[in-house]
Order: C-alpha cells, then sequence, then structure tokens
C-alpha cells in the first residue's frame, strides 16, 4: 500500500471515529453494486469528502491494486479478449517511464494509474477497438488528438483515443510529459 493511502487510512480514523474495517462493514451492509453509489451514499449520509468516500469504496469493493496480491493478475485481466493493445500498452509504458524515475504505475481493475505526485494519466484498454488515454492537463483547450472531457466527476480533463501502436507518436507523449510536468 503506497504512502497516501496509508495516511489517509489512518487520518479517516482519525476524522470519523471509525476505522476502515468498520466502513467497509457499514458499506457492504448496503447491497451496492457500484462505485458511484457508496460514494453518494457517503457523501450524503456521512458528509464524507470525495477522496475518503473513494477510498472506502475501493476498499470495499476491493478494486484498487492495493487489495490484490499480484497486480500483474490485474493488467492481465484488463486485457483479457483485448491482447492486441499489449504492444500499444508496452510503448506507451516505456516511453512514459523515461519522463523520470519518480513516474509510479498503479494498476487498478479497469484501468492503470500513472502518478508522479499525483496522478497525471490513465491507461485504459477501453473496449475491443479503443484504447483511451486519459490525462491531467487542466488548463489546455484541447484539440483533434487530445479531446476535453467535459464532466464534472471526470478523474482526467482529456482524454486520446488510439487503437494501433503506431498512433502513438511524438504528439501523444508530449501531451504525457506536460501533464507529467505538471504533476510535479
Amino acid at each position: 500500500m503506497d504512502d497516501a493511502a496509508q495516511t489517509m487510512i489512518q487520518n479517516l480514523h482519525e476524522k470519523t471515529g471509525k476505522s476502515l474495517e468498520e466502513w467497509i462493514a457499514i458499506v457492504k451492509k448496503q447491497s451496492f453494486e457500484k462505485h458511484g453509489q457508496i460514494l453518494k451514499y457517503l457523501k450524503t449520509e456521512y458528509d464524507f469528502t470525495h477522496g475518503y468516500a473513494n477510498l472506502v469504496a475501493l476498499k470495499a469493493r476491493e478494486a484498487d491494486a492495493g487489495s490484490v496480491e499480484d497486480k500483474d493478475d490485474l493488467i492481465k485481466e484488463q486485457f483479457e479478449g483485448k491482447e492486441h493493445f499489449i504492444p500499444l500498452y508496452e510503448k506507451l509504458i516505456k516511453g512514459i517511464q523515461k519522463f523520470g524515475k519518480d513516474v509510479e504505475l498503479a494498476p487498478k481493475k479497469k484501468y492503470v494509474s500513472v502518478r508522479r505526485k499525483k496522478q497525471f494519466a490513465m491507461l485504459t484498454p477501453a473496449s475491443k477497438t479503443r484504447f483511451e488515454i486519459g490525462i491531467n492537463l487542466k488548463d489546455h483547450p484541447g484539440n483533434d488528438t487530445l479531446q476535453a472531457i467535459n464532466k464534472a466527476n471526470a478523474m482526467c480533463s482529456h482524454k486520446i483515443d488510439l487503437s494501433t501502436p503506431e498512433e502513438v507518436d511524438a504528439s501523444v507523449f508530449e501531451y504525457l510529459q506536460k501533464a507529467y510536468e505538471a504533476a510535479g
């Protein structure tokens, strides 16, 4: 478990008087099926901030990398039936890791979070025909390649849709590099 998550877990108990395990039990009694349902419940019923609600939701659903023994299994599951995207993913990872030694890859169930001090990108085999890169570049207006995401609760401000490794070009890495620098 990373230091930030551990700190949040400690602070959760201090702020609410309940441990993470107690909150997980409260959430599981509700039998929610979706992550968003848990977020809404904790925010409205218990005045949770988004960060703490998200932490509890991820842990309750075991949907975070810290709840899985082998992080490689998470990545394997993401690419099941989408194996043709593995070369594209590997090309992205190889290029992103050149940005600096502080790049952290945090696999989740549906995507890989790419972080520095904070998340700056998400790599997602979204469908059998589309690989999506979510990028945090809040002040960029967007364009044909870098599409602005106009959702208030989006985890990234922009996205790039790809279908082949050949589409991973210098412009893709330029946007990723800018997001990496902004995350420092």
